[in-house]
């Protein structure tokens, strides 16, 4: 019954992912003026991890702190990572963002052209050039008043420890004076079967979005502090939740 399950749930899944790659395609090279044209074919995530949410009876997703999101404004948002589940996810918080992502992503089918048609911000983790590079053209979007999403840790946890961060996302934000947006999420680290196919394990994903912390009051010296700060923030709503899982078992 699993194996079935899931077979039909990465099939619907395909059909879902290249629904949104077409649309998003039609949108961003229709030959005729567009208004909101980039964010138009952001959109197209919103429903595209609303369907993928809705058709895995494996998953479960809660959002929380909407309310410290204003639209209006530009953020450097920050999230944690733990699986590329993270990716669907992320688009419940309705915002408009670009990503600032590793280039390996590129190659993932469907998951790579979306990449591409949405101009997210790719970078190649071993090559200061590029690094140099994907931070200029996020210095750019957010000067245009887009969002940059980061996870700093740079790559997925591969324990239930919350890994480094690195400090590219937080002296940006004290350089442009843009807000941070912490970003938590968790129980997604089972969310997409490792070294196979198979849906075992019901998951219950968790998005947290935290208020904004300022930087103003920064200098570019105290990106360390304010690194430390947001992870720490972070990392309290991890342990919380570590806590309540023990408890409830």
């Amino acid at each position: 019954m699993q194996f079935l399950m899931s077979v039909m749930i990465w099939i619907a899944g395909a059909f879902i992912t290249a629904a949104i790659f077409i649309s998003s395609f039609l949108i961003k090279n229709a030959p005729f003026p567009i208004r909101g044209r980039q964010k138009l074919i952001h959109k197209q995530c919103f429903w595209w991890s609303d369907a993928l949410i809705a058709l895995n009876p494996f998953w479960k997703v809660s959002v929380e702190g909407l309310e410290n999101i204003d639209h209006s404004k530009t953020y450097v948002i920050v999230a944690n990572h733990e699986s590329l589940a993270d990716i669907i996810i992320i688009y419940q918080t309705r915002m408009y963002f670009k990503w600032v992502a590793k280039e390996e992503l590129l190659k993932v089918p469907l998951i790579g052209g979306l990449l591409r048609m949405n101009d997210h911000v790719m970078l190649s983790r071993d090559d200061l050039g590029s690094i140099k590079e994907a931070y200029r053209k996020a210095i750019e979007f957010l000067r245009a008043g887009t969002s940059m999403l980061f996870f700093p840790e740079g790559t997925r946890s591969s324990t239930d420890m919350m890994g480094e961060f690195k400090n590219g996302a937080f002296k940006l934000a004290i350089k442009e004076s843009m807000p941070i947006l912490p970003i938590y999420i968790g129980g997604t680290r089972e969310a997409i079967p490792k070294g196979g196919f198979i849906f075992k394990t019901k998951v219950s994903g968790r998005i947290v979005v935290l208020p904004p912390i300022e930087t103003a009051g920064f200098k570019v010296a105290d990106y360390a502090r304010l690194r430390d700060m947001v992870r720490g923030r972070l990392e309290e709503l991890k342990s919380s939740r570590a806590v309540a899982v023990k408890d409830q078992n």
